[in-house]
């Protein structure tokens, strides 16, 4: 399955303001969002089930891709696109197996070791950070800034998204850092208007890559 989309948004209920979720998430899809990974780990399974049959229902309608975060069970449950998987998840070779070759996988990387070990294993994109600062990354340490995404993202073949801290005025920094795309939570989940702010950044997106295609 081809990695078709470059703006890879990632769900936190706990940022949208007291809206409902799948509401958000529909918004961002009529924005044009066509990849959406849902990562709700404090949900029970069967609570984790129904919200990701219903964000299944809603991707589907706009032919986008879902990315359960890390739950193989609940992906093939709910017949999503793939998986995301992170420093504590099964090895990427197990899921693979678990999987089938035609779903995506997906890995969060923070370091160099990390991103080459994913390529290595068969996963099909990485996302990569904090590239800047933000809160709900502070654990892993001081960002890792656009020169070592670059260096990461030209040594790779497959994509990479810049992950950490990522908004409308950043975009064209982690774009011209070699990066195939961009990955954020709140410049779309927290946004008053959720389907412009997705607009805003694909527009932006391809403003960037217009004047500078992204090569190998």
């Amino acid at each position: 399955m081809p990695i078709d989309f470059d703006l890879y948004l990632i769900t936190d209920r706990h940022q949208t303001g007291g809206r409902d979720l799948p509401t958000v998430v529909g918004e961002a899809l009529a924005g044009g969002v066509r990849a959406v990974q849902l990562r709700e780990k404090d949900l029970s399974s069967r609570e984790l089930y129904e919200l990701a049959l219903e964000l299944r229902k809603l991707t589907e309608r706009h032919g986008a891709r879902l990315i359960i975060n890390d739950r193989i069970d609940i992906a093939l449950a709910v017949n999503a696109d793939g998986v995301h998987l992170g420093k504590e998840s099964i090895p990427i070779h197990r899921a693979r197996k678990l999987l089938g070759p035609t779903r995506l996988i997906g890995v969060s990387c923070h370091n160099q070791i990390c991103a080459l070990t994913a390529e290595e294993k068969g996963a099909d994109f990485i996302t990569f950070g904090p590239v800047f600062f933000t809160p709900s990354k502070a654990r892993y340490g001081e960002p890792v800034g656009t020169d070592r995404l670059e260096t990461v993202a030209r040594q790779l073949k497959m994509p990479v998204f810049g992950l950490g801290g990522i908004n409308l005025r950043n975009t064209p920094q982690v774009l011209n850092a070699h990066a195939h795309g961009i990955a954020l939570i709140s410049a779309i989940i927290a946004a008053p208007e959720p389907a412009r702010a997705a607009n805003d950044l694909l527009a932006a997106i391809a403003a960037v890559k217009a004047r500078s295609p992204i090569t190998d």
